[in-house]
């Protein structure tokens, strides 16, 4: 599923363009041999990690409310809702999913891991401007966008009982976060560039060596008996459209950096997540819907 977008610091893509070289080169001037090893493509030292874990700083990542804590009223039926559409997306928001994946397929654990789209950081920041659709957004737009791109789906109404629920349940995982602060661990890292470009041949290698275990050679997943997926498909019909986030390599490439091999994060160099996300968004997959179906198939 779409993420909401916004690495450890969430700031504009063109931003971020000058800001991470620019933060490289403070790193520099406190730790001896950063700026020579930015420059180097071939060296395995995690930069993506080191910015992160600078700009993380000595603050400790939220930590969401237990659902012992849910409340059972009104608001706490809604945020009970608001889970199951959001683990299990292609069972409860049937009428608006276009595929079997699930929200928590891209938000790990719910929503509530960090450097994974943690909903808790999202709450407190919409609305926000999105160079997307050129225009500021609600927190309910943000998600009807993420049913069309990353479910492949229909954009729910904006009083839909689904929306609802999943709002409260963003909301009620939010609980103690400041709204207006940029969090640590919101969206997912930028990937540091290494000076060589994102090669999708190396990145099936990659792929194959430690991807394709749980995902498939083919890339189409795992199915599970009483629907979704245990291993989401990464392309093909059934995964997200070419208009979702994830289809963009920089985003997908910090959601591998941070989180994959599950169980094995931060274990892939800057390079290798580059590569694998070049050779994942080069496969097959629905169109954007934005564009029609007959420029859509030829793009």
């Amino acid at each position: 599923m779409q993420r909401f977008r916004g690495p450890a610091v969430s700031f504009g893509g063109h931003f971020r363009e000058k800001f991470i070289p620019l933060v490289m080169a403070v790193l520099s001037c406190f730790y001896p041999g950063t700026a020579s090893l930015a420059q180097d493509s071939v060296a395995p030292v995690e930069h993506t990690r080191v910015l992160a874990d600078h700009l993380k700083g000595a603050s400790r990542y939220h930590v969401a409310p237990g659902e012992d804590t849910i409340p059972n009223d009104k608001y706490g039926d809604d945020v009970r809702l608001g889970k199951k559409i959001f683990t299990e997306t292609y069972k409860y928001g049937r009428r608006y999913a276009g595929n079997d994946l699930a929200c928590a397929n891209c938000h790990l654990e719910a929503g509530r891991r960090p450097n994974a789209g943690p909903m808790w950081a999202a709450y407190g920041m919409y609305p926000a401007y999105r160079e997307k659709n050129d225009r500021s957004n609600s927190l309910e737009e943000r998600i009807q966008q993420c049913f069309l791109f990353s479910m492949n789906g229909f954009a729910p109404a904006l009083d839909a009982p689904e929306l609802r629920a999943l709002i409260s349940y963003i909301h009620f995982l939010s609980r103690g976060v400041p709204i207006g602060i940029d969090m640590p661990g919101r969206g997912y890292p930028q990937v540091v560039r290494t000076g060589s470009d994102p090669n999708p041949k190396r990145g099936g290698d990659t792929y194959k060596a430690k991807c394709a275990s749980c995902h498939g050679v083919n890339g189409a997943g795992e199915k599970k008996a009483g629907g979704g997926y245990t291993w989401p498909p990464l392309w093909g019909m059934d995964s997200y459209n070419k208009g979702a986030g994830m289809a963009g390599n920089d985003l997908l490439a910090g959601f591998i950096k941070a989180n994959m091999p599950l169980g094995q994060p931060w274990s892939l160099t800057d390079q290798e997540a580059l590569d694998v996300a070049a050779y994942i968004n080069l496969q097959i997959r629905p169109y954007d819907p934005r564009k029609g179906l007959l420029k859509g198939l030829f793009d």
